[in-house]
């Protein structure tokens, strides 16, 4: 990944992380890290822990990009979250995947945040 890419990540990460407080979510990590990858942002919504994929793009074409959040990388994160919250004792609480996606090609950025974009079979 080239450091514009790695900087265009983290700009949409911040934009993601202001739009979700200003929600009212409560950021608890962020860039979470685990052996099947990373968790961009891990918030609390109410009662809820939140699981969040940020997806940022500077080109119009090619659609949403919320959609680039592959099965495969719906897997992933599931076993990343899964990891999370028996690392934190978190068993007990509802837990839920939300995709925030970036619109970086218009000025200001257009974010739309996807509640519970995902389910896994647990």
């Amino acid at each position: 990944m080239t450091y514009a890419r790695q900087q265009l990540g983290l700009r949409g990460e911040d934009f993601a992380r202001v739009e979700l407080e200003r929600l009212g979510y409560r950021i608890l990590d962020r860039r979470y890290r685990s052996r099947f990858g990373e968790i961009d942002l891990v918030a609390r919504d109410g009662g809820t822990v939140v699981f969040v994929e940020v997806k940022t793009k500077t080109d119009s074409t090619f659609g949403d990009p919320a959609e680039m959040v592959t099965r495969q990388k719906q897997r992933r994160l599931v076993s990343m979250a899964e990891e999370y919250v028996a690392g934190h004792h978190l068993q007990a609480m509802p837990c839920r995947f939300d995709v925030v996606a970036i619109d970086a090609s218009v000025a200001p950025p257009r974010i739309t945040v996807y509640r519970d974009a995902f389910r896994p079979g647990w």
